[in-house]
């Protein structure tokens, strides 16, 4: 009897449930989602706004992934939506009145971000001067900078081959009105899903580890790998693969194997738990500094590009308050929390919903100023629930 107990007690030692909190956001992305589908009577659900979705919200996710990595550091930078518009005066006018080729312009475009992300990294981490007034400091230079550039005067059309990169699709093959090519890259997705599953099972097995139960990382992976082809099976009801997708895979994939494989992701976080601690380590927290926000220049300039490509043009308004939306969609994301606990794809859920409300608002017919207010409520909703929780364990 004593055995039998003793040996129940080891199997329930060896499951732990899933926690609710770290896959919330990723039901509330589903939740915003559903609540626009009835508010605008399916609009949302429509291959058309599937693909918007993509093509309005890309520089939000590109700006969001440079910006967890300011938060996990405990800092924000203000600056991002003017050098963003900076990045693309610079590029608008090579081509517009200089005439240069679309990869001159490109390449630019980059080394303005990279240069702005710099000059703050100096004053950052050799200086020490704080963030809030450097990036502050630079969104009001930025801005300047554009209007110089740009003489107040938009730049435009801009060439097929550059606005490819926002509006081009991946070749399709198209069967019964549906495009093939997004069904497979979808099905692909979806056994890589499980197949990581498996191996992370696996893997917590062997070292001894208690894992989740089997039905809830059944119905765990059942609920991405819906999300995975309802968005795939939109796309291919539409033009395709975007291949402005394809760049946020490329770089989500890049800075989440930096955030979770690297020695400079680590920094990062343990500068996020405690600069001190981490500079009396051994960790250089001045290379820390500089890299960070050097990094985010130059993902302003990536932002920039993307965003003039769509456009066609370079324009003396572009990247306002694209700050806010970076930097909310860290937060919604539950991206920046005490202790700099964050994740590159917490990021891009929060960049989604964001994403979501917006362009659900737009089409259920919500004044700006409303939007405003709906989304600071949210913001403040999701920082506040996830700092009461926390003093809840505490």
């Amino acid at each position: 009897m004593e055995k039998t107990a003793t040996k129940a007690r080891s199997v329930a030692s060896t499951h732990v449930n899933l926690s609710m909190k770290q896959y919330g956001m990723i039901l509330a992305l589903i939740a915003v989602y559903v609540i626009f589908a009835f508010l605008t009577d399916g609009k949302n659900l429509t291959s058309i706004n599937v693909n918007n979705l993509i093509m309005q919200n890309g520089y939000v996710i590109i700006l969001a992934v440079g910006m967890l990595l300011c938060v996990l550091t405990g800092n924000v930078d203000l600056g991002v939506g003017s050098v963003v518009a900076s990045c693309g005066a610079v590029a608008g006018t090579l081509i517009v009145d200089y005439g240069a080729s679309t990869p001159v312009a490109m390449l630019a475009s980059l080394a303005v971000g990279a240069l702005f992300g710099a000059f703050v990294g100096v004053f950052v981490s050799k200086l020490a001067i704080p963030p809030f007034i450097v990036t502050l400091a630079t969104m009001l230079m930025g801005r300047g900078i554009c209007y110089v550039i740009l003489q107040a005067q938009t730049k435009g059309p801009l060439p097929a081959d550059y606005t490819w990169i926002s509006t081009g699709f991946l070749p399709t093959v198209k069967v019964g009105g549906l495009d093939m090519v997004s069904i497979v890259i979808g099905i692909v997705i979806s056994v890589l899903i499980v197949l990581l599953e498996l191996r992370s099972f696996a893997a917590t097995k062997r070292h001894g580890l208690p894992t989740a139960p089997v039905w809830q990382l059944i119905i765990k992976d059942a609920v991405i790998i819906g999300i995975v082809m309802f968005f795939f099976y939109k796309l291919a009801g539409f033009s395709g693969v975007p291949v402005l997708l394809i760049l946020l895979a490329v770089i989500v994939g890049i800075y989440h194997f930096i955030t979770t494989q690297t020695v400079a992701g680590r920094q990062i976080y343990a500068m996020g738990g405690n600069a001190k601690a981490a500079r009396l380590s051994g960790i250089n927290t001045e290379k820390v500094f500089f890299w960070v926000y050097a990094n985010m220049g130059l993902l302003c300039g990536v932002a920039g590009i993307v965003l003039s490509a769509r456009n066609a043009s370079a324009t003396p308004k572009a990247g306002d308050q694209f700050e806010m939306d970076a930097i909310a969609s860290c937060y919604i994301g539950g991206a920046a929390t005490s202790g700099g606990v964050g994740t590159i794809l917490g990021a891009v859920v929060g960049a989604l919903i964001m994403g979501v409300l917006n362009n659900g608002m737009s089409l259920a017919g919500f004044d700006t100023n409303v939007q405003k207010i709906v989304k600071g409520a949210v913001l403040l909703g999701a920082v506040t629930i996830d700092l009461l929780s926390k003093r809840k364990k505490g």
